[in-house]
């Protein structure tokens, strides 16, 4: 049994009281669009653990769970919207900076928000219940030190749902949010059945041709700009159709023009049926990247956001050069 520890988080208390709340009510847990690996873990953990609190709940997201991360849902109740009947549903969300992530169908169906954890800081609370925890490495770190506070058991399912989450945001723990607690509340995971080489072998070690073909195209397109101290990248729509391959294959992408030496800012700007979505990424938090989002409604962490914009790329690209331009010029060495 793992060894009782020092409470992780202050909160814990009022969180544990709001799953109480939950209790007699039908529950979705929701996450946002083209879910993550934090996004589908976070879903996955907190799904398990109200329904072995004995509370109806699932697990719903707009768009299919990626390949990559199918192996970690396990039997873990999880649909569409189109499964899911009816209205009468008390609604969670998890990994979602605004309740609009959820997808417009989603967002259109359910408008109120009960319960909403994340660690965006970007969050601006639109639940009735908020714990947004903004120093938080994940969404999945958060759920894990609630669970951990409560004495919560949890399956060696949930665990590896939850340091799915927290891998993939803290980019294999090498991003500047990975601290002593991020690895401390890992060990606690693993102790209840989470295998970091089964989970890295999953995500990182079963590439497809398709794939590779599609990094390509996207390392062909860097461009150096602002003295090459920012890195853009871009996928154009066909070239998923070139590759046979699918948007969720570029996730990750965007750390390749962030990993250029010299760079500050790496970008990623991706043609989606004649809008935009785009990707940012810092090394130092000192460059507020989610502040640059906003200025294109977006959003995000001090070192990653993004942003949806409806419009071309070629028409889009030099205000994105320049708008980073001035981003860059607001920031103190």
């Amino acid at each position: 049994m793992p060894f009782k520890m020092t409470a992780f988080l202050k909160e814990s208390a009022l969180f544990n009281n709001a799953l109480n709340q939950l209790k007699g009510k039908s529950v979705l847990v929701l996450g946002h669009r083209r879910p993550d690996g934090d996004c589908i873990g976070s879903q996955v953990g907190l799904t398990r653990v109200l329904i072995q609190l004995g509370i109806d709940a699932r697990a719903v997201n707009q768009d299919p769970i990626p390949r990559t991360l199918a192996k970690f849902v396990g039997d873990t109740p999880f649909f569409s919207p189109s499964e899911v009947e009816g209205d009468d549903f008390t609604i969670v969300t998890v990994d979602c900076a605004d309740r609009k992530r959820v997808g417009d169908d989603l967002h259109a169906r359910f408008p109120n928000i009960f319960l909403n954890v994340d660690h965006h800081v970007s969050n601006n609370n639109y639940a009735d219940k908020n714990f947004v925890l903004s120093d938080a490495s994940a969404t999945g770190e958060i759920l894990a030190k609630f669970f951990l506070d409560s004495n919560i058991t949890i399956d060696s399912i949930t665990a590896d749902a939850l340091y799915v989450g927290i891998a993939t945001d803290t980019g294999q723990f090498c991003y500047s949010g990975t601290n002593a607690s991020v690895f401390e509340v890992c060990l606690r995971l693993c102790e209840y059945g989470a295998n970091p080489a089964s989970v890295a072998h999953e995500l990182y070690e079963r590439e497809k041709p398709g794939r590779v073909q599609l990094l390509q195209r996207f390392l062909a397109s860097f461009k150096m700009e602002h003295n090459d101290r920012v890195c853009i990248g871009t996928l154009r729509d066909s070239y998923y159709e070139e590759t046979n391959t699918q948007p969720e294959d570029a996730e990750s992408f965007v750390d390749y023009a962030r990993s250029m030496e010299g760079v500050e800012i790496g970008a990623l700007v991706e043609e989606r049926k004649g809008k935009l979505k785009g990707s940012l990424r810092a090394k130092d938090p000192r460059y507020r990247v989610d502040i640059l989002a906003k200025e294109f409604q977006g959003g995000g962490h001090a070192c990653a956001a993004g942003f949806n914009i409806d419009k071309s790329l070629d028409e889009f690209y030099p205000e994105l050069v320049k708008a980073i331009g001035q981003h860059l010029a607001t920031v103190t060495s």
